[in-house]
């Protein structure tokens, strides 16, 4: 492998005050340069594509990737250049834009809760449940949409989601499902850099919206809110990590690195097959080397 990366320079101490300006989103850890991350990246890769098959051979746990960040922080190149590697049919990918009418007739966790990967499969939430503490917060007028309760539309209601939220995540973890979560650190300079870029680059139009230069001046009122929510719901259970945005392929490479460190702990295995299978095998073998194509009836699930 290359140069280690690490998780505890990144990850959001669970009770502890997080502050933004704490984290430095130019940070490139041990790389002195983009090539050096990714040589690591290109190893990282093949070591995730390795585990990630046992993983799903073995199918005893689930893993749930969340990516949160602003505007343009990266989020869709993190997804595909880390999934890049691994096989599709253990990988699945949602991405959670504003509500539906059918999504918000119901809780504001539903929608995210009836896509969680089953056993042996990795999900990765472009967005996730934690909007429902950073837009709606900025603009509380979308809390009218969600039909809230009365009782619980009052002054405590981020405080009573960030419980939610912890509760469910815990209950996730308890239940065989880690939670990863990645807060791409972007900073407002960068953020404009790449907003310029979209409007200047045809190719790229099609990724810049109105709202997207709009929302730009409530970028402290953002800001504010992901500070919140890296306080109170980064626990030991499903911390958060905080990686540096500015470049990009640093923050490609920390997200790589710290999932297969999770993964590694995990320690998947290929089933082992039972002793009436290995006998089920050794009999089919026999007839495969004699030529015959009669198969041995037996339950292969045995």
């Amino acid at each position: 492998m290359g140069a280690a990366i690490g998780r505890s320079a990144f990850r959001a101490t669970p009770g502890r005050e997080i502050l933004l300006d704490d984290f430095d989103s130019s940070s490139s850890g041990p790389f002195a340069a983009k090539g050096d991350a990714t040589s690591t990246l290109a190893q990282t890769l093949a070591r995730l594509a390795a585990l990630q098959d046992r993983f799903y051979a073995e199918r005893r746990q689930a893993l749930l990737v969340i990516v949160q960040g602003m505007d343009t922080a990266g989020k869709d190149g993190v997804i595909r250049h880390v999934m890049s590697g691994v096989s599709p049919q253990g990988v699945d990918v949602h991405a959670f834009s504003p509500p539906t009418p059918a999504e918000l007739a119901h809780d504001y966790l539903w929608r995210c809760a009836i896509v969680l990967p089953p056993r042996g499969r990795i999900g990765i939430f472009n967005r996730s449940y934690y909007e429902e503490v950073t837009i709606v917060r900025v603009h509380e007028s979308l809390l009218a949409r969600e039909h809230v309760p009365p009782a619980s539309a009052g002054s405590d209601i981020w405080t009573e989601r960030f419980e939610d939220i912890v509760a469910f995540e815990r209950h996730l973890v308890r239940n065989g499902t880690p939670v990863l979560k990645f807060f791409l650190h972007l900073s407002k300079d960068e953020q404009r850099r790449r907003l310029l870029k979209r409007i200047d680059q045809p190719e790229k139009n099609w990724k810049l919206t109105p709202a997207d230069v709009h929302e730009r001046t409530y970028w402290d009122d953002y800001r504010h809110a992901y500070e919140q929510l890296l306080t109170h719901t980064s626990t030991a259970e499903a911390p958060w990590y905080i990686i540096p945005a500015d470049r990009k392929w640093f923050a490609r490479a920390a997200v790589a690195d710290i999932i297969v460190q999770t993964l590694d702990e995990l320690a998947p295995a290929y089933p082992v097959p039972t002793e009436r299978r290995r006998s089920q095998l050794a009999r089919e073998r026999e007839h495969l080397v004699a030529g015959n194509e009669t198969p041995v009836l037996a339950s292969v699930n045995a």
